[in-house]
This record gives structure tokens, sequence and C-alpha cells, in this order.
């Protein structure tokens, strides 16, 4: 299946504590990389360099 190993919306918002909402207004936002195929789906990647990207260095 193409999107195997992808997360979904409620996935993501229970990894970083954050609504599905929120999580839905990241992607709008283009924050979080996303692509909608039915739903948003994330690829683990996508998640982990949003996470990074936000961490004190």
């Amino acid at each position: 299946m193409l999107l195997k190993g992808h997360l979904t919306v409620k996935q993501v918002a229970k990894e970083l504590g954050l609504s599905e909402y929120r999580v839905r207004e990241l992607i709008r936002e283009k924050q979080i990389r996303a692509v909608k195929i039915g739903q948003w789906k994330v690829k683990p990647k996508d998640l982990k360099d949003f996470i990074k990207a936000r961490t004190n260095k």
C-alpha cells in the first residue's frame, strides 16, 4: 500500500499532545508536511523534522 507506515492526524495529535484540530491547522499552515488521500497522512520522518525544528539547540 502506498501510505503504509504513514501516521494519521489522530496519531500525530497523540504524539505531540495536541488536539486533532490543531494538527490540521499546522498542516494547513504548511508547518507539518502531509499528503491528503481521503484523510491527511504524515510520514514519520516529517513529524520528526517538525519536532526537531522546534527543539532548543
